[in-house]
C-alpha cells in the first residue's frame, strides 16, 4: 500500500503562483509514476502533470509552459510548480502515484484561482 499527502493548495491571485507538494510513504517500488490530476466542480478528473522515475514528463494541454512537475526520488516526493495561474485553473488537485501495486490517490488539496 502507498499513501499519500499532499499540501501547498489555497487562495491566489490571477497572474500568481503556487507550489504543490505531495509527499508518497509506504511499500514505494523503484519504477513509478507520480503525477497531479485535476478536477473543477461539474467536470471531469484531467490530467495536469506526470513525471515517470527516469525523469520524462508529460502536460496537460492546459497547463503547459505554464506549470513544472519535478520529483525528489530519495523523499518519494513530487512537486507542481505553477505559475501564470488563471481562474480556470480552480480545481482540487490530486497526487497519484502509479506501480505495478496499481494506482493511489491522495485526498486532493483546494486550488483557487481569483480574477
Amino acid at each position: 500500500q502507498v499513501q499519500l499527502v499532499e499540501s501547498g493548495g489555497g487562495l491566489v491571485q490571477a497572474g500568481g503562483s503556487l507550489r504543490l507538494s505531495c509527499a508518497a510513504s509506504g511499500v514505494i517500488f523503484r519504477i513509478n509514476t507520480m503525477g497531479w490530476y485535476r478536477q473543477a466542480p461539474g467536470k471531469q478528473r484531467e490530467l495536469a502533470a506526470v513525471i515517470f522515475s527516469g525523469g520524462s514528463t508529460n502536460y496537460g494541454a492546459s497547463v503547459k509552459g505554464r506549470f513544472t512537475i519535478s520529483r525528489d526520488n530519495a523523499k518519494n516526493t513530487v512537486f507542481l510548480q505553477m505559475s501564470s495561474l488563471k481562474p480556470e485553473d480552480t480545481a482540487v488537485y490530486y497526487c497519484k502515484y502509479h506501480d505495478t501495486q496499481g494506482d493511489f490517490w491522495g485526498q486532493g488539496t483546494q486550488v483557487t484561482v481569483s480574477s
